[in-house]
Order: structure tokens, then C-alpha cells, then sequence
């Protein structure tokens, strides 16, 4: 408001003479002897007004209301309401300054800045209702609304409630009576400034400034703010200092310049000790600003940036939830939003940074710092999914934003492995993350110098991050070297830099190559990072060395180079005899080697110095299982429960895997034994649940259950363990299939291991869902056992077989034996396979002597019929074989073989059949070839004619057009001879004609021969248009000599001295020429 002059007083009258004064400098806060005196005076309605409007400008606010509402109560006693509207006015416009002092919104969970009072939106809509009530009472006692009081009034209310149009059309109704409205004015700029039409605002605002330079508040503050939008920072800086100077205790400016120091502190342009010094004036500016208005949501913003950087989280959180609560603004609220997000991250509190992360990204979802914030919370709470999702809306249309980091983050996450996406998909995601990363380096590149020269801060620090080179060469290490190679020289480029070498960094890129399995480059690295770490302090580099050394052991190992591993170990173990992983290694070499004595010693050594360390005692228990100790391995595992560690959950899951293997194998079909066996099933789930109990995502534990639950072993087995199986087995089986599926494709997304795969493949297979089944043994096949194991290989023989037989298809049945001849080639000797690829390859002959002629062929049918025969022999020796245990039944191979017999008779019948079938269909196809061919003859022929007779037509036009040139060259030669004997006549006729005057009839055969020669030149060029380009070249360049005028001695005479009459000749004058033409 507008500063209080002073020496003011107002008089009230009491009763008769009796007058009051009542001094208006030196009012009292409690305003109820003042109040006594306004009722008993029953003073006009402007005393009232007058006196609550000075309690209001002395900031006594709820003294002006009360004296605001005891006003109403009494003109309403009084029957006076018809005089209240500029009471109404006044109550409305006492609500609207409360609301500028109340929140925007009150956040019912806030942890420090907690608020219990009333929001904007209550202050606004007492001002409208009193503002409405004020209207109502107008117009009842007939004065109508008018006046510029209820016009403002109700300007403002609509311009804090963001209802601009009907704000604009306020403040214009009060300016088009008084064009000098300050307030009116001040309300109008505001508008336009909202409306980013900043010229206009500017020039209404130094309006102000002309009419009332004192006006508060200080349009010098709006001037600096349009002055700024139109991007001259200096002259509205200049303003903002000076409203500072001409209203030292104003917070507006104070935050304003406040913010433009900060902003300052943060161009490139200045040196370290003025950023600091830009940055330390600008923070105490706000703070001050602060002070003075500490609901300010921008101050607060500025504020909690400050408090965030130095660590004090707790006053950052209460400014960014001050912030939150007091924003008029979306991007203020935003950024309120933002920097509790990062409060709550840098405290961990997950999720509650989450949420104010999502807020901020639903207010603007392109907010780049939203986007990464909410996809970090979502990373740390394990939502990659929901990450990748996040930035994936970021950077893609509609209005995509162009984030190096968003970029660099989303690319990072598609190359990023996760179980629950099949190895098709992961294919497809890697794609997208190198061309995520190729975006990103060539936006390096070209903006890796700014146009100063200098290197951006932003580029530099992206461009500097090793783990993104060494991630880029990870997604390229598979299908192109070049590419993976430049990405790993640019991280050592990179680490080079530094000044520093960093032997870790070097291990840890060979460690990534060797696990990708590029052991020529990991040997390498770790060579090169083991003569490096001679460099470090003693204490680092023998720690580093140790590592380094074990790493390039185990790529010997991996390399084949089983002398250099061997004498690696031995020297590990030398400097560090107790070294597990090293003795475990070795043992494992021994192993390999056949030396199963030699590996057994060392593993009980180790076990003598260290048999409480529990990875030893897992590697021990896997020793004895696979060497065919599972007696001594139940003991072992057993042993670590009781006397180690009963929560090992290795030991666990070791022990329910010996308790299920024991009883799957048991064959006692006795009522001893099915009881025996249904106990060591119960005994296996409940390890396997203990396991999970202790790690609740131990995938192995939870695979075990569900392959116990697919086979039924607490139940029936599938009845299998019933005497008696119900008739609801098979859809109880498809039951136990689906259920067991289910935990598959939850283990998969924590476990990336074949026999993840293996098994969903045999839920599906048990489901019938063949394809599925296919896909996810061929994924465990190539994925993880590159094509090598020989369970999961007879898996896709037997799919594919099952496969062929639901859809009678010959090809499926032709990789059912493509796989089984695979697994055959593995294990030349195992007589099962033998048996079942006889088997497909007697079902191919069969299969195709069921389907129809249409649907074989007759190469299929001689290679089935072929493949049958050879079946025949394989028969015949598997049902003979005199071997005391075969994997199959030799009388069901002597059966098969009978049945071959039997089949095979019919083969001549069927290669007939299907010989008559093709021979018909090649004579269809030959018959129909033939015709085509006879058609596309004749066309041919009716072409060459059409060509013919175009060709003869071309020449007979060519001959015409030759003859008509050779006539128009005639008669230009004659032309030309007529026109040079007339030069040579021409003397004698210029005599006669000085003596004799022609006559009048004389002209006329001139005319006409004039006539008749400009006919022929015509005709010429007519018959020279005929021709084409290259012929008119040819001709002379003069084409139309009628048209020339041949100048004579007489007309040069006749020219000199006055016009020239036409003259005729003579008819006798004409040559023969002329008559020839005629």
C-alpha cells in the first residue's frame, strides 16, 4: 500500500453536541473502544471504511475484519444493508490479502513444514461469496452493481483465481471510465505478462511508473520481469536494484537479484573467486528476501537448493515441502516436487522419493530431471520395466527432449540383461541400446567443443565415463570386434588421461572379456594389469596381484593351456597356501585331467585348515555328487547342517536335491517302498521350502518346488505312486503344469541358467503347447549349453516328434530326427537314441503314406521309404542285441520291426501313386508352361509386325520429307537466281522510270506478284517445318528470303529527300519465275 501520511484524524459525533476524534496515527490494535464509538455514533458507512481500511494499512488485519463484520451486523439491525456494498468490497479484498499469505495446498503426510489453517481456495471463495452477497444487495435496493470499487474488487478475485479473461474484462470495464486506474493498470500488466505478451506489459508498467512513482507495489519489479522475457538482462536488473533502492525493505527485488546472482555464478565467462563471490551476495539476497516473506514459494525453492547442497537434509525437506505447499506456479510446484524427490533419495527414503518424483513427472511429463529422478527411484526399487518406460516417454514423440543423460541412462538399461526377457527380445533391446549409445557419441562429437573452444562441462563429464565405453563394447562384442575395440580404447583413452594407470580398471575389462568369453583379450589385460600393479603401494598392489594372478589362471584354464593354469595355481598357493578358490581350481584341473585321487587329496587338505568355510564344503559336496558318491554326500551336507551352519542354503538346497534324486530312483514297487519314497519327496520339499524360507529368492529352492510339483510327488506322481489312478489324472496334470509354469517364469526373472528353460519346457510339453515347449529348449540349447547337451537336445526330439504327429507334418518330423542324430553324435553309444531315431524314421514313412498325394512329395517319399528300411536293420539288431540291461524293450524293437515289414509293402504302391500324381501334375504344369509360351509367341509376333510396319511408315516418311527438302532447296536456288537478275536489270528500269510515270493499272500485277512470292516462301517454310532439328540445321541460316527487302539505288535517293512512293512495274517487266509461281 501506498505509505501513511501522518497528522490525520476522523471525528464521530456522539448524540447532540458531543464530537470525538479519533487520531488515526495512533490507533489501538484492540479496536473495540473504537468500535463503541461507530455504534454509538451510528456513523456513516465511509467512517466505517475509513477506519478499517487504516487498521488494514497499520497491518492490523483482523482488527479491519472485525470492524469489517460488526459494520454488517449493524447496518443490517439498523435496516441500512443497502449501504453495505463497500463493506462487502472491503471484506472481500481483507480475504484475497489473507490468501496471499496462505497456502496454494496443505500436504496432509508433510514431515517438517506441517500446516493447519486455511488454503487459498477457502479465502477465495469467502471473497466471492462476500463479493456475490455485496452484488445481491445492489441490486435489491435498485443501484444496480457499478461503481470501479466492486469492478476491482472483483478483478482481483478473478485474476488470483487464474480466471484472466474475465479479469481483463474487469480491469478494462474500470479503465474505459478512468484510463488512470493504478490499480486497474497494475492488474491488466499482470494479464498480459501471463500471456507472455511482455511489449505490452512493459509499456503498462512504466504507465504506472509515470503516473504514481511511489506506487506499491513497485511496478519497477514488473518493468525488470518483462525487460528479462525480452531478453535484456541488464536493464532489468538495473530496475530490480533500483526498486530495491527506492523500497530498501521489499522482498520481490531481493529475490529477484537474488536468483540473478546465482544464475551468474554459473556462466563460464567468470573466474572461480567471482562465481563464488556471485554465488555468496545472491544466497544472502535471498535469504533476506526470505526473511521479509517467508511464504514465498520461490525463495523457498532457492533456498532448499542451497541447504540440499550442504547437507542439511532436514531443512532442504521443510523448504521443499514450504515450496510444495505455497506454489502458485506449475513449474514452481515442479520444482518443489523435484527437490523433495531428491531429499528423500539422498535420505533413502525410496519410496516417498518415488511418489514426489511421479508428481512432479505427471505435472510435466517432459521435465528431463523428473524423468531421471523417478527412473532412478524405479531402478533402486527394482522396477526396470517401469525405468525403461519413464525415459523411453522422455525422449520419444511427441516432444521428445533432447537428455545426453536420460539417453545415455535408457540405453544402459536395454543392454542390461534381465531374466524375464527371452533371448529374441534381448536381441531386439540390445539393437536399441546401441543405437541409443551411436546417438549419444555423435551428439558427443559434435558437441564436444562449444563455440568458445572450450569443452562443455556436461559433454565433458558424459564423455569421461569409462563404464559407458566399456558398456558400448559390451553390446558390440558379438557381432562386431571393430566396434568393441574402439569402445574399450576410448575407456583406456580415457583412464589414460588421467595421468594415473589403473591396473583395476584394466583386470575389470579383462574380467568383462573373459566372462563374455574373449580370452585372447582378458589374458592380455590381465597381464598388462599385473605388470602395472607393481606399480602401487605395497599394500594395494600385493591384494591387486593376488586377484590379477587368479584371473589369469583361470583364463589358462579357460584357454586350454592347462600347464600355464597348473603352474599359475602352484604359485598362487605358493605365495598364499590357503587360498580356496586357487586349491578349488586346481582341483578342478585335476578333475579334468582324469586325476580324481590327485583333486580328492587337495579338497581334504583344504578341508583340514578350513572346513568351516562353507564355499569349500559346497564345492566338496559337489565333488562327491558327481564323482558317484551320493551316500558320502548326503553325510557330507548333512554334516555342514548340523555342525557349520544349519542356515546354509547351499546345503539346503544340496540336501533336497540327494532326498528327490533318491526317491525318484527307487524302484521298490512294495508298499515299503512307495511309502519310502513318498517320505524322501516330503523330506526334499520341505528343504527346499526351509531354503526359501531363509532366502526368499533363492531360484534353485523355488525350481525345486515347482519340478516337484509338475511330477506330482506329493501327490500321485502323476499316479504313478497309485495302485489305482482317478479319472481326473490328466486334467490334475495340466493343473500341476500350469502351477509349476508359473514359478518357472517368476525363477527365470531372478535366475538366468538353462535348466530355468529347460524345465518351463517341460511344463509346456506337459500342456501340449508344443511350439512354446520348442522355443524354450531351443533357448537353454543355444543360450547356455551351445548346443552340447544331450538331455535338452532329445527334449526338441521329442517335441518336435509330438509336434509332427498332432499337425501330420513331415518337416517337424524331419527335425525331430535332424535333433535326435545331434544327440546321437554326442554319445555315439547310447543305444536309446539309436532306438529312437529308428523309430522317427519309420513314423516319416508312415506319417507320409497317411497324408494325401497333394501334401508329399515324391523325393520326401523315397527319402522316408529309405530311411524306413535302414529303421528295418536297426530293428532287427537293437530286438537281437544280447547286452544283459538295454534302455528299451527288445520285444516291442522285434514288434516295430514286424510292423516295418507290414508297412514297407505297401511302399511300391505309394511311390506309384505318387509318380502317376506328379507326372500328371508336371504334364498340367507343362501343358499350362506351353501355352503361356505359344501366347507370349504370338504377342511377340503381332509386336514385330506392329514394328515393321512403324519402321515402314518412319521410312516412307523419311523419303517424302527428303523429297519435299530437295524441292524447297529448288526452288530457293531459283529464288535466289530471279532475285540477281533483277540487279542486273535494275539500272535500265531506274531511267525509264525518271521519263515515264507508271500508271495505276501498271501496279497491280506487282502487287500481285508480291503476293504470289510471299505464298511460295510460305509454302517453303512449311515444308521446311516438316523436318526435324538436325535437318534444319543443316540448312542455310536464311529460311525465309520473301520477307527480306532488298534495298535499290532509288529508294536511297528517294530516302534522302522525302518519303518513298510505292512504285510498280510493269506486267511486260516480269520474269518467267514469276509465271511459275503463279
Amino acid at each position: 500500500m501506498d505509505d501513511i501520511p501522518t497528522g490525520r484524524s476522523v471525528d464521530i459525533e456522539l448524540g447532540g453536541q458531543e464530537v470525538i476524534t479519533v487520531d488515526l496515527d495512533n490507533l489501538d490494535p484492540n479496536p473495540t473502544d473504537v468500535l463503541d464509538l461507530l455504534k454509538e455514533g451510528n456513523c456513516k458507512i465511509w467512517v466505517w471504511t475509513k477506519l478499517a481500511g487504516e487498521y488494514w494499512r497499520r497491518g492490523y488485519l483482523d482488527a479491519a475484519e472485525r470492524i469489517a463484520t460488526i459494520a454488517v451486523e449493524s447496518f443490517q439491525n439498523n435496516g441500512l444493508s443497502a449501504s453495505l456494498p463497500p463493506i462487502y468490497s472491503l471484506l472481500a479484498n481483507i480475504q484475497l490479502a489473507y490468501a496471499r499469505k496462505a497456502p496454494k495446498l496443505i500436504m496432509p503426510d508433510a514431515q517438517q513444514d506441517v500446516l493447519s489453517e486455511k488454503s487459498k481456495e477457502e479465502y477465495y471463495r469467502e471473497a466471492a461469496q462476500y463479493l456475490n452477497t455485496g452484488e445481491r444487495v445492489s441490486a435489491e435496493s435498485g443501484e444496480g452493481v457499478s461503481g470501479s470499487l466492486a469492478f476491482l474488487t472483483r478483478g482481483i478475485q478473478q485474476l488470483a483465481t487464474r480466471s484472466m479473461d474475465d479479469a481483463m474484462r474487469s480491469f478494462e470495464g474500470v479503465l474505459s471510465e478512468k484510463p488512470t486506474n493504478i490499480v486497474a493498470l497494475l492488474g491488466k500488466a499482470r494479464i498480459l505478462y501471463a500471456r507472455r505478451n511482455y511489449k505490452e506489459s512493459l509499456k503498462i508498467f512504466q504507465d504506472v511508473l509515470k503516473y504514481n512513482p511511489n506506487c506499491t507495489p513497485d511496478p519497477r519489479v514488473g518493468i525488470g520481469l518483462c525487460l528479462w522475457a525480452l531478453d535484456q538482462k541488464a536493464k532489468a536488473k538495473a530496475a530490480w536494484q533500483r526498486s530495491l533502492e527506492v523500497n530498501p525493505g521489499e522482498w520481490s527485488a531481493q529475490l529477484l537479484l537474488g536468483l540473478e546472482s546465482i544464475n551468474l555464478s554459473k556462466t563460464s565467462h567468470l573466474s572461480e573467486a567471482e562465481k563464488a563471490q556471485s554465488f555468496v551476495a545472491g544466497t544472502k539476497m535471498i535469504e533476506k528476501a526470505f526473511k521479509v516473506n517467508n511464504r514465498n514459494a520461490s525463495a523457498a525453492n532457492a533456498l532448499c537448493e542451497l541447504f540440499l547442497r550442504k547437507g542439511s537434509h532436514s531443512r532442504a525437506l521443510k523448504l521443499a515441502e514450504r515450496t510444495i505447499q505455497f506454489a502458485d506456479t506449475l513449474t514452481v510446484l515442479t520444482e518443489g516436487y523435484l527437490r523433495a524427490g531428491r531429499v528423500s533419495h539422498v535420505s533413502n527414503m525410496l519410496d516417498q522419493g518415488r511418489k514426489f518424483y511421479t508428481i512432479a513427472v505427471e505435472g510435466q511429463p517432459k521435465n528431463i530431471v523428473g524423468a531421471i529422478g523417478l527412473a532412478q527411484m524405479q531402478m533402486l526399487l527394482d522396477e526396470l520395466p517401469a525405468a525403461i518406460h519413464t525415459l523411453d516417454t522422455l525422449i520419444q514423440s511427441p516432444n521428445p527432449q533432447r537428455s545426453v543423460e536420460a539417453t545415455v541412462m535408457l540405453a544402459s538399461l536395454r543392454a542390461f540383461p534381465r531374466p524375464s526377457v527371452s533371448s529374441q527380445d534381448m536381441a531386439q533391446e540390445k539393437v536399441r541400446a546401441r543405437e541409443l549409445f551411436d546417438r549419444v557419441t555423435k551428439g558427443l562429437e559434435i558437441d564436444s567443443v562449444s563455440e568458445s573452444g572450450k569443452q562443455r562441462k556436461l559433454t565433458l563429464g558424459i564423455a569421461d565415463d569409462v563404464e559407458m565405453h566399456i558398456e558400448i563394447a559390451r553390446l558390440w562384442q558379438e557381432d562386431n570386434l571393430d566396434r568393441m575395440g574402439k569402445a574399450l580404447k576410448e575407456a583406456m583413452k580415457v583412464n589414460q588421461t588421467s595421468g594415473e594407470a589403473n591396473p583395476q580398471l584394466v583386470n575389470n575389462v579383462g574380467v568383462l572379456h573373459h566372462l563374455e568369453g574373449n580370452f585372447k583379450e582378458a589374458r592380455s589385460m590381465y597381464e598388462g594389469a599385473l605388470i602395472s600393479a607393481t606399480t602401487l603401494p605395497t599394500d594395494s598392489a600385493e591384494g591387486l596381484s593376488t586377484t590379477v594372478l587368479y584371473n589369469l589362471a583361470r583364463v589358462y584354464e579357460d584357454e586350454g593351456e592347462e600347464t600355464l593354469a597348473k603352474d599359475a595355481y602352484e604359485k598362487l598357493l605358493s605365495r598364499h597356501p590357503e587360498y580356496i578358490d586357487a586349491k578349488i581350481r586346481l582341483a578342478q584341473m585335476y578333475i579334468t585331467m582324469n586325476r580324481v585321487q590327485d583333486a580328492h587329496d587337495i579338497l581334504k587338505q583344504a578341508l583340514s585348515s578350513q572346513s568351516q568355510q562353507l564355499n569349500l564344503r559346497a564345492y566338496y559336496t559337489y565333488f562327491l555328487i558327481h564323482t558317484g558318491s551320493s551316500k558320502n554326500a548326503k553325510e557330507f551336507v548333512y554334516s555342514t547342517l548340523k555342525d557349520v551352519e544349519r542356515h546354509d542354503i547351499y546345503a539346503l538346497c544340496a540336501s533336497g536335491w540327494l532326498m528327490y534324486h533318491q526317491a525318484r530312483e527307487n524302484r521298490d514297487v512294495t508298499q515299503k517302498g512307495v511309502d519310502e519314497r513318498k517320505k524322501n519327496f516330503i523330506r526334499s520339499a520341505e528343504l527346499y521350502e526351509k531354503a526359501l524360507s531363509l532366502d526368499s529368492s533363492c531360484a534353485f529352492a523355488a525350481q525345486g518346488l515347482a519340478i516337484a510339483t509338475a511330477e506330482d510327488t506329493l501327490g500321485t506322481m502323476n499316479g504313478a505312486l497309485s495302485r489305482t489312478p482317478g479319472p481326473d489324472e490328466a486334467q490334475k496334470r495340466l493343473q500341476n503344469a500350469r502351477e509349476a509354469l508359473d514359478i518357472f517364469l517368476k525363477v527365470r526373472e531372478s535366475m538366468s541358467d538353462g535348466s530355468v528353460y529347460f524345465n518351463i519346457g517341460h511344463c509346456y510339453y506337459a500342456r501340449d503347447e508344443f511350439d512354446r515347449a520348442i522355443e524354450s529348449y531351443e533357448t537353454a540349447s543355444t543360450r547356455f549349453y551351445n548346443g552340447q547337451n544331450v538331455s535338452v537336445l532329445l527334449c526338441l526330439c521329442r517335441s518336435w516328434y509330438s509336434k509332427a504327429l498332432k499337425d501330420q507334418s513331415y518337416p517337424a518330423m524331419k527335425s525331430a530326427l535332424k535333433y535326435a542324430q545331434a544327440a546321437l553324435h554326442i554319445h555315439p553309444n547310447d543305444k536309446a537314441i539309436v532306438y529312437n531315431i529308428a523309430m522317427i524314421q519309420q513314423k516319416s514313412a508312415e506319417l507320409l503314406f497317411s497324408i494325401n498325394v497333394n501334401k508329399r512329395s515324391l523325393k520326401d517319399l523315397q527319402s522316408a521309404i529309405d530311411s524306413a528300411t535302414h529303421a528295418q536293420k536297426v530293428f532287427a539288431s537293437l530286438a537281437a542285441d544280447k547286452s544283459q540291461v538295454v534302455p528299451y524293450d527288445r520285444d516291442i524293437a522285434g514288434h516295430r520291426r514286424k510292423y516295418g515289414e507290414s508297412m514297407l509293402r505297401k511302399a511300391d504302391e505309394h511311390i506309384a501313386n505318387q509318380a502317376r500324381h506328379e507326372d500328371e501334375m508336371h504334364a498340367r504344369v507343362e501343358a499350362a508352361r506351353k501355352r503361356r509360351l505359344e501366347e507370349k509367341e504370338r504377342n511377340e509376333a503381332v509386336e514385330r509386325q506392329r514394328a515393321e510396319e512403324a519402321r515402314a511408315q518412319a521410312e516412307q516418311l523419311a523419303e517424302e520429307r527428303r523429297v519435299a527438302r530437295e524441292q524447297a532447296l529448288e526452288w530457293t536456288r531459283e529464288v535466289k537466281m530471279d532475285s540477281d537478275d533483277e540487279k542486273e536489270r535494275r539500272p535500265k528500269k531506274q531511267k525509264k522510270q525518271k521519263t515515264d510515270a507508271p500508271s495505276g493499272d501498271e501496279g497491280e500485277p506487282k502487287k500481285k506478284r508480291r503476293g504470289k512470292l510471299k505464298k511460295a516462301s510460305s509454302d517453303v517454310d512449311e515444308d521446311q517445318a516438316m523436318f526435324s532439328e538436325e535437318e534444319d540445321a543443316e540448312k542455310p541460316a536464311k529460311k525465309r528470303p520473301s520477307k527480306k527487302r532488298v534495298v535499290r539505288d532509288d529508294d536511297e535517293e528517294e530516302t534522302a529527300g522525302h518519303p518513298r512512293k510505292k512504285h510498280f512495274k510493269s506486267k511486260e517487266m516480269l520474269s518467267d519465275t514469276d509465271e511459275e509461281m503463279s
